[in-house]
């Protein structure tokens, strides 16, 4: 019986973090690291070409020092984020630094490679760090670059089915989040220094107003509402709060307004960087049950490249 251990690469380059994990056929992380991307004191984050040259920059420093980790072992397959969803015309040029690297690495290490997409790498980390099983989920994409209900499907291990039931119509949570936050004087992204300021805040102090249609969550107008606030001397840890339960609020209610075919899924998974604030994971509790709801692990919810290596992993099992 053959016992060489086999591992499994993720590569992901978003908009905030240059990231590398390591699986092995069990789907045990091996490795995880992540570097953010340097942003300046008062941006709201960096351009495209900006965001490319950092990962460039990135990568070396993540991968040096790996050969220990892949020392004895057999590296079967690594996959990358090509593109932020799996759309037909979806793209940023971020991604096409984890292609390029990922490509690099299966044609020289003769790797089977596996083009993936950012949002499956997120719903699979989620999958993967609340231990569901494969199946139909609604899972709810809450980033700086996405807020949207998606009906998933794993029909085949590592292989999702995408359709898209609800989204944002402007403003996406994390930028609502990271807009104010600037007003505020936080660092970017501002989504953990607002929760902390939050944590202070008095609810119902200030209230930002719900604007869904449908299943379509519009923030824009809710943005205005909390800098009016802010401009009219409420406290910005009021304002803080205010946010949070406007945007566990709206999502309730996107949900809420969904067909009722939805009760056919085996549960709802949240994911992306805006799921790890533990006030709007108890207010989405509250609002839509406890029942069937998950979450990916607070150290997943982020961005991140675990989700891909396990994909690998799935898809490449041998």
């Amino acid at each position: 019986m053959n016992h060489e251990r086999c591992l499994y690469l993720g590569l992901d380059t978003s908009a905030y973090t240059t990231s590398l994990a390591v699986v092995d056929r069990s789907e045990k992380l091996i490795c995880d690291s992540r570097l953010p991307l340097a942003v300046e004191e008062g941006s709201l984050g960096l351009r495209q070409s900006e965001a490319v040259f950092s990962h460039l920059k990135n990568f070396p420093q993540l991968w040096e020092g790996r050969e220990k980790t892949l020392a004895g072992s057999r590296v079967v397959a690594v996959a990358a984020s090509t593109r932020p969803r799996p759309l037909s015309g979806s793209y940023m040029p971020v991604f096409k630094v984890s292609e390029a690297f990922g490509l690099f690495l299966a044609q020289t290490m003769g790797l089977k490679f596996l083009p993936s997409s950012h949002q499956e790498g997120h719903i699979i980390a989620g999958l993967w760090s609340a231990g569901l099983e494969q199946g139909r989920y609604l899972s709810v994409h809450l980033s700086g670059g996405t807020t949207e209900i998606i009906a998933s499907e794993e029909k085949e291990p590592g292989h999702l089915e995408i359709r898209l039931l609800g989204q944002g119509s402007d403003l996406n949570a994390g930028q609502f989040i990271d807009r104010l936050g600037r007003l505020m004087g936080l660092g970017f992204p501002a989504g953990p220094q607002l929760e902390e300021l939050a944590v202070l805040g008095r609810e119902g102090s200030v209230i930002l107003p719900v604007a869904v249609k449908g299943t379509a969550i519009s923030f824009s107008g809710p943005a205005t509402g909390a800098e009016r606030a802010l401009q009219e001397g409420a406290k910005k840890e009021d304002v803080a709060r205010a946010v949070e339960v406007c945007i566990a609020d709206s999502l309730a209610a996107a949900i809420a307004n969904l067909s009722p075919g939805v009760t056919a899924y085996d549960g709802t998974l949240v994911v992306g960087g805006v799921a790890a604030n533990q006030f709007i994971r108890s207010r989405l509790a509250e609002n839509i049950g406890a029942e069937k709801l998950h979450f990916a692990g607070s150290s997943y919810a982020s961005d991140n490249a675990v989700g891909l290596a396990v994909q690998a992993a799935r898809v490449y099992k041998d």
